[in-house]
């Protein structure tokens, strides 16, 4: 079980709030106070429904449904970085609500960016119950940028009977109290947070199957401290533990799995993990995809661990330029350093992305540490002119003379010496990750095809050529790129090493979008989107291991690798908020020695 504190540092970062665009999650907001004239949507499990409270003077409370309608919900929505608003709710009981009605007879003209700058009577007067209270419904998404908040149904029952889930709805020979407690955001007269209780009775004999609950000997009752957003939750997750059954949208993964991970039930933790390739945050600064992984660890998913470190493989190049950077915890940045499927220009950018992030750690990483992180350098994949100018360029050189005066001698080696030459050195391994490609799109190993765009159609290309004195055109032919698909024609030595530098391949990359666009090129797709990459010619003693990468507004969603020419891109199941007609792609060509 987590400790005190790191179950209370949890919570902190367990404020779920869905905001703009299309259910994006702040699941690790660290500015968890809330502040005067903060706005929130209470008693609901849906992120995006629910009672409007507003916090004045240390305290949530409501506001009555006098006047109000669809200017004064568009102003809460937005505040709350949702699109917009759906409906006003009125009526609605959404739990009791415990604090004070804070406002009455309000008048937005819409254009608020806060609900306390509308016009209303003065703070906390109104003739109005709690009957009145307002709720709102908000926008998930728009009608080109939505990711919905879908139910999935998670069912391990096997042969266990519903009967189960009867006995504890009913309550019936319970003999294990569980208190669940969450803070409501009110500061008591006597300073402290003041906490809203829920009782749920279970049964010792059902929970003793997960230690971590204590039900055994002669303990009949625990507390459990959770965040107010996954209060709601709990009776579920305990119901579960009966049935092996719960509906979890993407909005209560977060709570759900920390309550599975608490509580040792592992298979429901895993199966929600994985739910978490549909909500990891686009955040640009990177910090809440760093705080998953940090909390993956912590929890001991692995599945979510690898879904938070592929991530940000895939999107390294990004990470190094963000504010989380600097301050990567050296355990991330070893997790990635290894990786094939790591996307940056080149190798040489990557080196000098760990020189910055170790002289940025000023001298708090130790040599040893920093040499650990230098061996994942791939210093073969390194362009030759880079390499040359490598010890006069290098940050760390000097500190690790001799690990890089190493690693440079193989590099050259590889870059002047056929592969045939280099197996005869028993130092040398065909095998080994220093001579294996990561995910290179700088020039020319990679080309952007843009779905956007046509091309004419045609079957042959000409090459004029002169031969002792006279001119004659030779033909080359490609499968025909369809007038309907986006297309790109690009050129890249056989191989990266040097000796190939005018031994050149060129290559067609297609992206189609239907049987036809297959069909016309002699293709049959099974699924679409699919990418399209061949060569006009098959070097001996190569092996190409392409990949094309699907990317919404700059970030990457999916990197995929070709089967033959072909290569299936599964636009649903990523995080990613672009409809199908905003994705871009690019194709990557990665050559490898047979």
């Amino acid at each position: 079980m987590l400790t005190r504190r790191s179950l209370h540092s949890l919570q902190l970062l367990l404020l779920l709030c869905v905001s703009a665009g299309a259910m994006k999650f702040n699941l690790f907001n660290r500015n968890h106070s809330p502040k005067e004239g903060d706005v929130r949507l209470s008693g609901s499990t849906d992120g995006s429904e629910g009672r409007v409270e507003v916090y004045h003077e240390g305290r949530w409370g409501t506001v009555c449904d006098d006047n109000w309608d669809m200017a004064e919900a568009q102003v809460v929505c937005r505040q709350l970085n949702f699109p917009g608003a759906k409906s006003v709710i009125i009526g609605r009981q959404y739990q009791q609500a415990p604090g004070p009605i804070w406002l009455d007879d309000i008048n937005c003209n819409g254009t608020e960016k806060h609900l306390v700058k509308c016009e209303f009577k003065s703070w906390g007067e109104t003739d109005c119950s709690h009957k009145e209270d307002v709720g709102v419904l908000c926008q998930t998404g728009s009608t080109n940028e939505t990711i919905n908040d879908s139910t999935h149904s998670l069912d391990h029952s096997i042969s266990l009977s519903d009967d189960l889930g009867q006995i504890f709805d009913s309550g019936n020979g319970c003999d294990f109290l569980i208190l669940v407690r969450s803070p409501t955001g009110n500061i008591q007269e006597n300073g402290t947070t003041e906490m809203a209780e829920t009782k749920i009775c279970a049964h010792k004999t059902i929970l003793s199957q997960f230690p971590l609950f204590n039900a055994s000997g002669g303990i009949s009752n625990i507390t459990v401290d959770v965040s107010s957003s996954c209060q709601l939750l709990f009776s579920s997750f305990i119901r579960y533990i009966y049935t092996r059954k719960i509906d979890v949208t993407l909005s209560s993964a977060i709570c759900v799995h920390w309550m599975a991970s608490t509580f040792g039930v592992k298979q429901l933790m895993e199966d929600v993990g994985r739910l978490f390739s549909k909500v990891i945050p686009d955040d640009s600064t990177f910090h809440n995809q760093v705080s998953i992984y940090n909390y993956a660890v912590e929890t001991g998913d692995l599945i979510l661990k690898e879904t938070c470190v592929q991530f940000l493989a895939w999107n390294y190049q990004n990470l190094t330029r963000s504010p989380a950077w600097n301050s990567l915890p050296v355990e991330l940045l070893g997790a990635l350093l290894p990786r094939s499927d790591l996307v940056a220009a080149d190798e040489y950018f990557v080196l000098q992305s760990v020189e910055r992030w170790i002289t940025e750690q000023k001298g708090s990483i130790s040599l040893e540490i920093q040499a650990e992180l230098l061996s994942h350098i791939r210093f073969p994949m390194i362009p030759a002119e880079k390499l040359y100018e490598l010890e006069s360029n290098s940050s760390l050189y000097s500190s690790h003379k001799n690990m890089y005066r190493e690693k440079m001698l193989t590099a050259f080696q590889f870059n002047i010496l056929l592969f045939s030459k280099l197996a005869t050195n028993p130092k040398f391994s065909k095998d080994s990750a220093d001579y294996q490609p990561r995910i290179y799109t700088a020039e020319p190993w990679s080309a952007a095809v843009d779905p956007s765009k046509k091309r004419p159609s045609y079957d042959h290309q000409i090459n004029t050529h002169r031969r002792y004195g006279y001119q004659y055109d030779s033909y080359y032919v490609y499968p025909t790129p369809s007038p309907y698909a986006p297309s790109v024609s690009f050129s890249t030595p056989v191989h990266s090493s040097l000796i190939f530098k005018n031994n050149m391949i060129k290559w067609q990359a297609n992206i189609f979008k239907s049987q036809n666009e297959c069909s016309r090129n002699g293709l049959r797709c099974e699924s679409f989107p699919v990418a399209w990459l061949a060569p006009n010619h098959n070097p001996n003693n190569m092996l190409y291991r392409n990949r094309v990468m699907m990317m919404c507004k700059g970030t990457v969603c999916q990197v995929q690798g070709f089967k033959g020419n072909l290569a299936p891109i599964a636009t649903n199941g990523t995080s990613c908020l672009c409809s199908d007609e905003q994705y871009t792609y690019r194709v990557v060509v990665r050559p490898e020695y047979v």
